[in-house]
């Protein structure tokens, strides 16, 4: 298996985190997504003495691939009323981790503008998932455990921040372009399970893996 890197991009409740994390086990890699968030936003509140201790820390355990394993997944949602503000410190210590990662192992990305991050490696699949509303509105409620209210207002919310977010950072372009990615995939008309499967395919003809490679994880569990 060569080294690559997938990117995810997806509508709030598509179910693209999902595809993602199928991917990822599939193919015996990691999946990050907040353990990113987790670790830029610790970096960037510390002093410089403190972050170089971390940094030492980080290459004695292996790498950021490593010390992001050791960080506590975050599951919290954005809220309905919460707007995208700019953080320009805590985006270049998220590139920063997603660069390291990309050097050192093959794995796929939930976003934080990972497309845009490595979009001049040749070695990077980038996809993007989305679906009709009425699919995202009942994944939400079913996911989320909300009224249908809530939810509309979470996906409508957590979009526009995704949205937002991303056009602040690749200055100017915009979330849904399609241009952007490699796949873009209706997970409702595709289904989650044919999604992880048409990009495995995918990957296969780029040449990262070989047919031999999906599974691996499933196998090495059975052992």
């Amino acid at each position: 298996m060569k080294r690559f890197v997938v990117t995810f991009a997806r509508g709030f409740g598509s179910g693209g985190k999902e595809i993602a994390s199928l991917l990822a086990h599939d193919l015996g890699i990691h999946c990050y997504e907040n353990r990113i968030l987790t670790l830029a936003s610790q970096l960037s509140g510390l002093d410089e003495n403190v972050f170089n201790a971390v940094n030492e820390k980080i290459r004695t355990n292996g790498g950021f691939s490593g010390f992001l394993r050791g960080l506590p997944r975050s599951r919290n949602y954005i809220a309905k009323n919460e707007k995208f503000v700019s953080d320009d410190k805590l985006f270049e210590y998220q590139c920063e981790i997603i660069r390291n990662l990309a050097d050192q192992e093959s794995c796929v990305i939930v976003g934080k503008c990972a497309d845009y991050v490595l979009k001049d490696r040749d070695n990077v699949v980038s996809v993007y998932i989305e679906a009709p509303r009425a699919f995202c509105l009942q994944r939400t409620i079913e996911h989320m455990g909300v009224t249908e209210d809530v939810a509309n207002a979470t996906i409508t919310q957590t979009d526009k921040y995704r949205a937002d977010y991303y056009a602040y950072y690749t200055h100017g372009n915009y979330w849904t372009n399609p241009v952007n990615y490699d796949m873009t995939l209706n997970s409702e008309r595709v289904g989650i399970e044919t999604c992880v499967k048409l990009i495995e395919q995918y990957l296969i003809i780029r040449g990262f893996i070989t047919a031999d490679d999906i599974g691996v994880k499933h196998a090495q569990e059975k052992k």
